[in-house]
C-alpha cells in the first residue's frame, strides 16, 4: 500500500474503516440471541434447590451424633413437665370430691417425678455391664411382688382389678408395672446371650424360655383382671422377637396365638365386651356404659384448635371418669386444643423415632433389643391409651407413659427411659461428641470437689509475685 493510499485510511472515520467497537456484554448477547430479556436472579433458598438444600440441612440435623441423645432427654422431660401441668389440672375437682386438697394428686405426682428423674439420671449413668447385672433381680423381684399380689388379704383391688400393694396411708404400688421393666432387661440378656453363642437359627432357643416366662407374667397380672397391662406386656414380647429377627411363620403363629386368647378374654367377660361394644360409640347405651368413652370424645370436640384455657375444662367438673389418669389426654385436648394435643403427639413421635434410631445403630446385641423392647413398650402404650381415647380401641386402663398420673406407672418408664439415654451415649460417635462438649456446671463442681479446681488469673499473678520475693 502507498503512503497516499495510507494517509487517506487513516482520515477515514473508524466505522468506515471496519475497526471492531467493544463486544456487547454477555446479558446482551443472550437477549440478542433469545430475542427475551434475562430472567431476575433468583433469590436465596427460593424454589425447587432451597427446598432441597433445607432438606439437606434437615437431614445433616437428624444424623449428627448426639440427636438421639437430646430427643431421648429433652422430649421425656417435657413429657414429663407437661404432665404435671396437666395432672395438677386435671385432678383439682377429683381431688375436691375425694374431700382431699385440691393439690394432693399433684403432689404426690411432683414426688413420684423427682425419684423418677433420679432413676432417669442414674440409669442414663449406667454401664451396660451393670444394666445386664441387674436383668435377673429385677425380674425375680417383679415374680415376688406379683406373686404377692393374689394373696387374698394382702393385694389391694382398685377399680375392679387386684393388681396393687397397700403399703398404708396413700402409698401403693402396681408391681405389673415393673413387670414390663423385668420383660424387657432380662429378655435382652437372654437373647443376647443366645445369639454370641449362634442360637437363636433355632427356633426352640428362641421361643424358650422367653414366651414361658412372658407367659407366667402375663398369667400374674390376668389373675388380677388388668388385660390393658397384659396387652402391653404381649406387645414387648413380640417387639423382642421382631428385633431378634423371628422368621415369618414363628412371628405369625404368636400373633395368632396371641388373638385367640384376646378373643377368648374379651368374649368370657361381659365387662369387658361392653367395652368393646362402646368402640366408635355415639350414645351413653344402656346403663351408660360408654359413658367414659362418650364424655372423653365431648372434651376434645370441644377444645377446637387451641382449647378452652389451662384450668378451664368442663368435662372433669364430674362428666369424665379419670380425668387425670387413663382420660387424661381428653382433658389435655379440651384445655390446650388441638395443638397441645398435635404437640404431645410429636414428643412420643420423637421418643420412638430416638429408641429406633438407637437400636438400628449399635453393635451391640443386649442395646440392640433391649431398646426395641423399650420403644415397642412405650409405643403400645400410647397407642392402646390415645386409640381408647379417641373411640378407636376399647378402654383398657392404661395411662399415657410419663404423662398420667401414677407414680408406679412413672417410675419404670423414666428408669427404662434412662436405659435409652445411656445406650445412646454409648455410641462411638456419640461418645466423641460428649467428649468435646465444652465442661458444664456439673462437671465443674466434680472438678472443685475433686480439688482440681483451675486457678484464676489474679492467683496466679499472687503466686508468681509471692515467688519473685522469694528469690
Amino acid at each position: 500500500m502507498s503512503r497516499a493510499d495510507q494517509e487517506r485510511r487513516a482520515r477515514r472515520p473508524a466505522a468506515a474503516r471496519g475497526t471492531a467497537s467493544k463486544p456487547p456484554p454477555r446479558s446482551a448477547r443472550a437477549r440478542s440471541r433469545t430475542g427475551t430479556a434475562e430472567r431476575p436472579a433468583r433469590r436465596p433458598g427460593a424454589g425447587p434447590d432451597g427446598v432441597r438444600r433445607l432438606a439437606r440441612r434437615v437431614r445433616r440435623a437428624w444424623d449428627r451424633p448426639l440427636t438421639a441423645y437430646y430427643l431421648l432427654l429433652g422430649g421425656s422431660l417435657l413429657i414429663t413437665v407437661l404432665g404435671l401441668v396437666m395432672v395438677f389440672s386435671a385432678s383439682q375437682i377429683e381431688a375436691l370430691n375425694s374431700g382431699l386438697a385440691s393439690t394432693y394428686y399433684f403432689r404426690k405426682q411432683l414426688v413420684a417425678a423427682a425419684l423418677g428423674t433420679v432413676l432417669l439420671l442414674a440409669a442414663s449413668r449406667m454401664p451396660i455391664r451393670l444394666h445386664r447385672a441387674l436383668a435377673y433381680p429385677i425380674l425375680a423381684v417383679s415374680l415376688f411382688l406379683m406373686a404377692l399380689v393374689q394373696v387374698p388379704g394382702i393385694g389391694h383391688s382398685v377399680n375392679g382389678n387386684t393388681n396393687w400393694l397397700n403399703f398404708g396411708g396413700p402409698f401403693q404400688l402396681q408391681p405389673s408395672e415393673f413387670g414390663k421393666l423385668a420383660l424387657v432387661m432380662w429378655g435382652a440378656d437372654l437373647l443376647a446371650r443366645k445369639q454370641d453363642k449362634k442360637l437363636l437359627t433355632q427356633w426352640k432357643h428362641m421361643l424358650v424360655p422367653l414366651v414361658p416366662a412372658a407367659l407366667l407374667l402375663l398369667g400374674l397380672i390376668m389373675l388380677g383382671g388388668d388385660m390393658g397391662t397384659a396387652m402391653i406386656l404381649g406387645a414387648i414380647l413380640l417387639g423382642l422377637l421382631w428385633v431378634a429377627g423371628a422368621p415369618t411363620r414363628l412371628f405369625a403363629t404368636v400373633i395368632a396365638v396371641a388373638a385367640t386368647l384376646t378373643v377368648v378374654l374379651f368374649t368370657s367377660s361381659p365387662h369387658r365386651m361392653d367395652r368393646l361394644r362402646c368402640i366408635g360409640a355415639t350414645e351413653p347405651g344402656p346403663g351408660d356404659v360408654c359413658w367414659q368413652g362418650l364424655h372423653g370424645i365431648y372434651a376434645l370436640a370441644s377444645g377446637g384448635w387451641f382449647g378452652s384455657g389451662l384450668g378451664a375444662s368442663m368435662e372433669k367438673w364430674g362428666e369424665l371418669p379419670e380425668p387425670h389418669t387413663d382420660f387424661i389426654f381428653a382433658v389435655t385436648g379440651e384445655e390446650l386444643g388441638l395443638a397441645g394435643t398435635l404437640s404431645v403427639l410429636a414428643l412420643f413421635a420423637a421418643l420412638g423415632y430416638a429408641g429406633i434410631r438407637v437400636a438400628g445403630r449399635t453393635e451391640d446385641a443386649f442395646v440392640r433389643y433391649a431398646a426395641g423392647g423399650v420403644t415397642a413398650w412405650i409405643m403400645a402404650q400410647v397407642v392402646i391409651n390415645i386409640g381408647a381415647v379417641l373411640g378407636l380401641l376399647p378402654i383398657a386402663g392404661v395411662p399415657l407413659p410419663l404423662f398420667s398420673y401414677g407414680g408406679s406407672a412413672l417410675l419404670p418408664a423414666m428408669f427404662a427411659v434412662g436405659l435409652l439415654i445411656a445406650f445412646a451415649r454409648e455410641e462411638p460417635a456419640a461418645r466423641a461428641a460428649l467428649a468435646m462438649r465444652p465442661a458444664g456446671v456439673l462437671q465443674s463442681a466434680r472438678r472443685v470437689l475433686a480439688g482440681n479446681r483451675p486457678e484464676s488469673t489474679a492467683n496466679t499473678a499472687n503466686r508468681a509475685t509471692t515467688a519473685r520475693k522469694t528469690r
